[in-house]
């Protein structure tokens, strides 16, 4: 026992990362892919492979504009390698997910010290934002890496003088608009513009390595946008940076969300616990802090993680559309500066991170796999194939007249097979995709009550609570439920060969 605890305190930094492996890959075969977001990046691959098409993006038979193609690229690759399932899909943001744990180490270990770097690495390893991210299909643990390497490319290369890495920088810049849009080169650029005024150094933009970095950067970040344009015209324009940029940026998505305090919430909940351990730390030392304030002692280096985390969320605050996960690149240079901030408490962090590391397996297998399998169509599509419907119209009701829409893609996803959401006519024009609108993502196939076919069985998806909406609407109509289970009810029905009128 001694030889293990041994070699547990010398291989700290090793031992953590096997722990963090372990639990990013834990589980990610029994996660099922859930609604509204993992499955549409899910589909979208798989009908991109199916076409076999690496270039154009597209669900349901539509071409989609909403993300640029590299997190596609890695779910491709993944269901080549793996197959199609959510092992696959799960696959390349737990990759990321470790590969920013190691960025983290990394960075830390250049600018401080091994001590910090060990303590920032499991800090930024045991957040809840990070536990949900590694297991998330969705971009942003890719996005946060490529991210995160600009900027570090940057402070490196201004640091050192070593002005040949800021090549390093534009092309992790290349790689992030890649992934995620014109953001990840803006954002970063307005980083280290506001980091070069606060130290007066403004004069080093003239240094930068602007003619091959940008050759670098269009090279690596505007091929695909060129193609795309070639392939698809104004159409791609108007959408990608009409709609899911500029738009969202102006409006609201979710306007529930859009409060001068969400940013706040998500530290608090996203940086969990470690949050309140750096909050009740601050109180503490506070006066200690307000003389170093005065006296300016703070290292280059800590005003540059500084100036990155505070502008993160302050940009995102400016944005109309919020989400949890858009203020994840603050993370790494807080999670630096969190574990400069304790270093006098190391053991503490490394008995919470290790109890944080517990609860996180306990909370997978506990919570997070019976809460996807809620909030995924995975045992709906199962049904259909048992029920032997191949040879029946299947279609998902929805309800407009209550301004809400619940459609699962992750059943089109597990079923195999396009399935239209209903809609009475009259309101089947409002739901359109065009213009600047969010209608834009209403790609989904959509069939009118009144379209429906006579005297034929159809299946009908319907959450259980809205099934009386359902039989409301289809008053003549013969309804037999077949299959109820996970909230759904799948209703077997042969509407009369007169249409009704809506």
């Amino acid at each position: 026992m001694n030889r293990i605890a041994q070699f547990l305190q010398t291989r700290q930094p090793l031992v953590a990362l096997a722990a963090i492996i372990v639990l990013v890959l834990a589980g990610n075969g029994q996660l099922a892919i859930t609604d509204p977001v993992e499955s549409n990046y899910a589909l979208t691959a798989k009908e991109m492979l199916s076409a076999g098409d690496f270039i154009s993006p597209r669900i349901y038979g539509n071409y989609w504009y909403d993300k640029p193609i590299f997190f596609y690229w890695e779910l491709l690759a993944a269901f080549s390698a793996f197959g199609i399932n959510e092992f696959a899909a799960r696959f390349f943001p737990a990759v990321f997910s470790v590969l920013n744990v190691l960025e983290t180490y990394y960075f830390a270990k250049k600018i401080y010290d091994k001590r910090t770097a060990l303590l920032s690495a499991l800090i930024f390893g045991t957040t809840t934002a990070f536990f949900y991210l590694s297991k998330a299909v969705i971009t942003d643990m890719t996005f946060v890496f490529f991210f995160n390497a600009v900027l570090i490319a940057f402070f490196l290369a201004y640091r050192s003088g070593r002005r040949s890495l800021y090549i390093a920088a534009f092309f992790f810049s290349g790689l992030t608009v890649l992934t995620k849009g014109p953001i990840g080169f803006l954002l970063p650029g307005f980083i280290l513009l506001v980091f070069l005024c606060v130290r007066r150094r403004a004069k080093e933009l003239l240094h930068m390595q602007w003619l091959p970095g940008m050759a670098v950067f269009l090279a690596v970040g505007g091929s695909w946008y060129y193609v795309m344009y070639r392939l698809h015209g104004m159409d791609f324009i108007d959408t990608f940076f009409g709609v899911h940029n500029f738009l969202r940026a102006r409006v609201a998505e979710h306007a529930r969300d859009d409060v001068w305090y969400y940013y706040i919430l998500i530290f608090l909940l996203g940086f969990a616990p470690w949050s309140f351990v750096v909050l009740y730390q601050v109180k503490k030392r506070w006066q200690e802090l307000k003389a170093r304030v005065k006296a300016r002692s703070f290292s280059e280096a800590a005003v540059f993680l500084f100036v990155w985390a505070l502008l993160v969320n302050l940009f995102f605050q400016c944005m109309a559309t919020k989400y949890v996960t858009y203020t994840q690149p603050a993370f790494l240079p807080m999670a630096i500066l969190a574990g400069r901030f304790l270093l006098q408490k190391a053991s503490f962090v490394k008995k919470l991170a290790a109890a944080s590391y517990a609860v996180y397996f306990v909370l997978l297998f506990a919570a997070a796999i019976p809460l996807c399998e809620q909030q995924s169509g995975r045992l709906t599509a199962a049904a259909l194939r048992n029920l032997n419907v191949e040879h029946h119209l299947v279609v998902n009701y929805g309800d407009y007249n209550n301004d809400r829409i619940h459609y699962r893609t992750s059943t089109v996803f597990y079923y195999g097979e396009n399935i239209p959401e209903l809609i009475g006519k009259k309101e089947l024009e409002d739901v359109q995709p065009g213009g600047m609108s969010w209608n834009a993502k209403n790609v989904m196939p959509f069939l009118a009550y009144e379209d429906l076919p006579g005297d034929t069985v159809v299946y009908i998806i319907c959450e259980t609570p809205r099934l009386t909406f359902l039989r409301g609407r289809l008053p003549d109509s013969a309804l037999e439920t077949v299959y109820e289970g996970n909230g759904t009810t799948i209703v077997k029905a042969i509407v009369p060969a007169r249409q009704m009128e809506q």
